[in-house]
C-alpha cells in the first residue's frame, strides 16, 4: 500500500508538466456517442429439463473523445440491463451499478499513456476484447470463472520496440473491490503487469483485439499476451468480482494468450491459473457455513474460418479445472457456433451449440441464437 501513495504523486506530477492553459483550448473538446444492443434466445437442456429464456442481454452507450486538451481523452460506457446492473449490494449503496467505464486517458509520450478512472484491467485477452466483438455469442468458461474485470485505478500503458518486433507493456495499480464501490477499500490493492508481443508486425485495424479475421489478413499476424495479477488481501470470492467474504485471501493470478489470424482463419487460446496465499475454503465463525474463494486453472482453444460470404465457422474447447479443496467439479464445454456478419461486427447475427460436461453429471446442452445491433 505504502508503494501506492508513493507512485500515486509521481505519476500525477507527469500529467500536469504539459501545462496548457485550459482557456486557451477550451473549445477543443469533442464527444462521440455510439450505442448497442444485443438480444439472446437460449435453450437449456439436461435430461428431460428445458428451459428457453428470451432477454435483451446487453443494451449499451458510450461517450468518448478529447476533454479540452488533445493530449486528454475520456470514455465513459454504461450499461443499462439488469444483468449489467447486477444485484444490490451493501458496497454500492444498494444501487444500480450502471457504470461499467468512467476512465480519462493523458498522452505522456508519443507511445505512453496514462490512464485513471474505473475500467477493465491488462487481464486476459478473450475479456478486454469488448463483448461487442466476440467470436461466440458470449465468453468462454474460462473468463467467467477467472478474470480480473475491471475495477478503479492508474493504469500506464506503454508501445515499444524489441528490435523489429512491436511491443507492448501495461502496469496497472487498482483500489481491489470491483467497479462501482462506495465504501472504500475493504481488502488491499491489486497490481497488475501485462506483456505483449506482436512478433510479426501490427493486425490491421487492431485486429489482435476483436474476434474472426475479418479484415482477412494478407500476411500471418501474430499476437502474444502474458498478464500476471496480485490481489493484496482480496475481499470478494473472484477477486474484483463475486461475493463480499467475511474473511481476505492474496489471489495471484496468470494468463498467457494468443492469437493470430490470416486469410479468414483465426484461432485464439488462453490458459489462466489462479491461486490463494492459504486455503481458499473457510468456516464463517458467526454462522458455521462454508465459503470459499474460486482458485484453480482453465483452457480455452477456439478456431474460425469466415467465408467469403461473410458466413463463419466457428469451434471452441474449454476445460475449467477448479482447485480440489472446492466443492466443485471439474467442466468440459464443447461448442460449435455459426455467424452472419452483415456490417462486421456492427450488425451480426450469431449462434452456437454447446455439449457441457460437469464431474458425474449428466451431460447438459445450450442453444443460443443472438441479434446484435452496433451504431455510431
Amino acid at each position: 500500500m505504502n508503494r501506492f501513495f508513493i507512485l500515486f504523486p509521481v505519476l500525477c506530477s507527469l500529467v500536469f508538466t504539459d501545462n496548457v492553459s485550459a482557456q486557451i483550448v477550451q473549445n477543443s473538446s469533442t464527444m462521440k456517442f455510439t450505442g448497442r444492443i444485443q438480444n439472446l434466445g437460449l435453450v437449456e437442456m439436461q435430461g428431460d429439463a428445458v428451459e428457453t429464456n428470451l432477454l435483451v442481454r446487453r443494451a449499451r452507450l458510450k461517450f468518448e473523445g478529447v476533454a479540452i486538451n488533445p493530449k486528454f481523452q475520456y470514455k465513459v460506457e454504461l450499461g443499462l440491463t439488469n444483468r449489467d446492473h447486477g444485484s444490490p449490494i451493501p458496497q454500492t449503496q444498494n444501487s444500480a451499478r450502471m457504470i461499467l467505464d468512467a476512465v480519462v486517458q493523458y498522452e505522456i509520450g508519443a507511445n505512453t499513456h496514462l490512464w485513471f478512472g474505473q475500467t477493465k484491467l491488462p487481464g486476459n485477452r478473450e475479456r478486454v476484447i469488448s463483448s461487442a466483438k466476440l467470436q461466440f455469442v458470449d465468453r468462454s468458461l474460462l473468463n467467467s470463472n477467472y478474470n480480473i474485470d475491471r475495477d478503479m485505478g492508474l493504469q500506464l500503458h506503454q508501445k515499444f520496440g524489441i528490435g523489429t518486433m512491436k511491443a507492448k507493456a501495461i502496469v496497472s495499480v487498482s483500489q481491489g473491490e470491483g467497479r462501482n464501490i462506495t465504501t472504500g477499500n475493504l481488502g488491499g490493492f491489486d497490481y497488475t503487469g501485462r506483456l505483449e508481443l506482436l512478433p510479426l508486425g501490427a493486425f490491421t485495424s487492431k485486429g489482435d483485439y476483436f474476434g474472426s479475421d475479418l479484415k482477412r489478413e494478407e500476411t500471418p499476424k501474430l499476437a502474444l499476451g502474458l498478464s500476471y495479477d496480485y490481489h493484496d488481501n482480496a475481499s470478494r470470492a473472484r477477486g474484483n468480482t463475486g461475493s463480499f467474504l467475511s474473511q481476505t485471501r492474496t489471489l495471484s493470478t496468470i494468463f498467457a494468450d494468443m492469437m493470430f489470424k490470416y486469410k479468414g482463419f483465426s484461432v485464439m487460446a488462453e490458459y489462466a491459473i489462479k491461486s490463494s496465499d492459504e486455503s481458499p475454503v473457510f468456516v464463517d465463525e458467526t454462522n458455521s457455513q462454508e465459503y470459499h474463494f474460486v482458485t484453480g486453472s482453465a483452457l480455452n482453444i477456439q478456431a474460425g474460418y469466415l467465408l467469403q460470404s461473410d458466413w463463419e465457422l466457428a469451434a471452441r474447447f474449454t476445460s475449467v479445472t477448479p482447485e480440489a479443496v472446492l466443492p466443485q467439479e471439474d467442466v468440459s464445454m464443447y461448442t460449435l457456433g455459426i455467424s452472419k456478419y452483415i456490417d462486421g461486427h456492427n450488425l451480426k447475427v450469431q449462434s452456437d451449440f454447446s455439449m457441457i460436461l460437469e464431474g458425474d453429471m449428466e451431460q447438459s446442452y445450450l442453444a443460443r441464437l443472438q441479434f446484435e445491433l452496433s451504431f455510431n
